[in-house]
């Protein structure tokens, strides 16, 4: 008795999106989804976590739920919960349940963001049960082999009121994720974006530079996303220095000085 009519099949990422390894997490991913372990991935914002996902999506053909967690992120928001639709009262599932129902890959993006009982709901399906109880209609969903969940969350902003519980994080295999290796990080943004190689590996420099700051003002360097960012604005006419201005310092940092130092930084290069 669903509100709604669910259709995994737009879900199913039909051309393959453009990602390239940078150590051995799609043989990781491979045997853990074999073997029917959900899976945590953890790295700094911007490194391809969410990409890494669209692709392992595309290579098992599975639909792809994504849920961007927050604050009030509640159990009802992921489960579901009864809606009055047509002076009825119905029951709609939430991507949580869709997921198991239809076999598909649920991926929790920074899941560290939900409420602390918001998670608690998913614990059922990260152990040998793979279970997800609905005591609103008093049913236990089953999960078929071919569901999966994952999740991410960033280390970098870990806090006493940001992080993991135990009993969360020992229920999954985690994949460590970073930033590429220069000549590949390099190679990626001109996959990206279109922009000349001496151009890339200029980027890839001033990503560094920034990268060496963190904790010395800045939370975070600048990430691979924030550089192709960069990249389409110069490949658009940009001048590359205003475009390292627009696109990766003041996504950075809004403190004037840093932003200052930040500046100087692409002004060398460029």
């Amino acid at each position: 008795m669903e509100a709604s009519v669910f259709k995994p099949e737009s879900y199913i990422i039909a051309t393959e999106p453009y990602y390239e390894p940078v150590g051995s997490e799609l043989e990781l991913f491979e045997a853990a989804y074999n073997n029917q372990l959900p899976v945590l991935l953890k790295g700094p914002t911007g490194c391809g976590k969410t990409r890494f996902m669209e692709h392992i999506a595309w290579r098992f053909k599975r639909p792809l739920i994504t849920v961007s967690c927050h604050d009030d992120l509640t159990a009802s928001d992921l489960v579901g919960r009864f809606l009055i639709s047509g002076g009825n009262t119905v029951w709609v599932d939430g991507p949580l349940a869709r997921a198991v129902r239809h076999g598909g890959i649920c991926y929790l993006d920074e899941i560290v963001e939900a409420r602390k009982d918001t998670t608690v709901v998913i614990h059922p399906l990260a152990d040998d049960r793979r279970v997800l109880p609905i005591e609103k209609l008093g049913e236990i969903l089953v999960s078929p082999p071919e569901f999966c969940l994952a999740m991410s969350y960033n280390p970098g902003y870990q806090s006493v009121l940001k992080d993991l519980k135990q009993s969360t994080r020992q229920r999954f295999v985690a994949l460590e994720f970073d930033y590429p290796a220069p000549d590949l990080e390099a190679k990626i943004i001109c996959k990206e974006s279109g922009i000349e190689p001496a151009i890339s590996e200029k980027l890839v420099k001033f990503a560094q530079m920034t990268r060496n700051l963190k904790g010395n003002g800045l939370d975070e360097g600048a990430s691979t996303r924030l550089l192709v960012h960069a990249a389409k604005l110069i490949v658009s006419g940009v001048n590359p220095t205003i475009s390292c201005q627009s696109a990766i310092a003041q996504a950075l940092s809004d403190d004037e000085e840093m932003l200052l130092a930040i500046n100087e930084l692409s002004a060398s290069l460029f």
